[in-house]
């Protein structure tokens, strides 16, 4: 039976569903909208920009009416991202050039959880981005840290390894929990860090009422589905995805932010592996990834974790029963 807190009865309730790269968060957030009224907010920082659909995993939606520009700042916009009938938010809408932090999302995603809210549906959170969901779930103030430029110029002299080292030394807990190859993530941290001392950490304090919903699917089902993923990004284009990329005027530096998919690609580009070692790389880094993404989960004690969609209907209908 599922926890329940008096305290918390007059909360807005979230749905948020997490788990490891490719274990079926989207196909099970879907289901759950379409069974209690709910719309999606998408939590992915890279999926937030239009353009990253393959390297990224993103689902196959599309905008309707069509849009060929959309306000980042702005979230109101009379075209809606469908993905099998139901509305997504906070996805698709960033060009590649620009970035798009997590403040911004965090903005952005509160007004979609109103937006939602106010006309009767369940807001519905699915992503990857652990530090995104933290920070939109939980209290988190960002610093107002302007940008160092004479800093900056420094840091990006140096090396994704020497960058690393430097954020350990200013913020350790940091460093162990940011993505560790993308150096203007690293940057960004060090900088804060100089400026404040360190990064914020979040509170576990919520104002939302939360069910969390984990997928842990066993890891021989998981493995299985995640290589199945990564041949199809060969099959489906991802290296003409990054080519497309640079043809736009996207610099291979910016590229290179965009995870290790996209570095592995422009490695092969230069030719400076085969085919096959495109492959076995990306396969060998996702892995990776999803360790470290169950490592930040697992953390989170409120997470019921289930290794069947029909669990998951259980756990919602007790929840939305529950008193408001």
């Amino acid at each position: 039976m599922l926890r329940n807190n008096p305290a918390e009865a007059r909360r807005q309730k979230l749905i948020v569903i997490v788990g490891p790269t490719a274990s079926g968060k989207s196909e099970l957030a879907v289901r759950l909208a379409r069974k209690f009224n709910g719309e999606i907010i998408s939590a992915d920082s890279r999926q937030v920009y239009r353009g990253l659909d393959i390297g990224t995993g993103k689902i196959s939606g599309k905008w309707h009416p069509p849009i060929t520009i959309i306000s980042i700042r702005s979230y109101q916009n009379d075209s809606k991202f469908l993905y099998k009938g139901i509305p997504h938010h906070c996805i698709d809408f960033v060009p590649p050039k620009k970035t798009f932090s997590v403040a911004e999302y965090k903005a952005r995603a509160e007004n979609a959880i109103r937006d939602i809210s106010s006309r009767g549906k369940i807001p519905i959170i699915a992503g990857g981005t652990a530090f995104w969901i933290d920070a939109l779930v939980y209290d988190l103030d960002f610093p107002d840290v302007p940008p160092n430029p004479s800093l900056r110029k420094k840091l990006e002299k140096k090396s994704i390894a020497k960058l690393l080292k430097i954020l350990q030394k200013a913020d350790p807990k940091r460093a162990r929990t940011i993505e560790q190859k993308n150096p203007r993530r690293l940057i960004r941290a060090i900088e804060i860090a100089r400026a404040l001392g360190k990064v914020p950490a979040i509170t576990r304090h919520t104002p939302y009422r939360v069910l969390w919903i984990g997928l842990n699917p066993s890891y021989e089902t998981w493995s299985h589905k995640m290589k199945r993923r990564v041949g199809a990004m060969l099959t489906r284009g991802i290296i003409l995805e990054t080519k497309m990329l640079i043809r736009q005027g996207v610099s291979k530096k910016r590229v290179h932010e965009f995870g290790f998919e996209y570095r592995a690609v422009l490695d092969y580009t230069d030719k400076k592996m085969t085919k096959e070692a495109l492959l076995e790389r990306i396969i060998r880094e996702s892995i990776r990834y999803a360790r470290r993404q169950m490592a930040w989960w697992k953390r989170n004690k409120e997470i019921w974790w289930i290794s069947k969609s029909n669990e998951a209907i259980q756990l919602v209908s007790e929840f939305l029963q529950s008193p408001l």
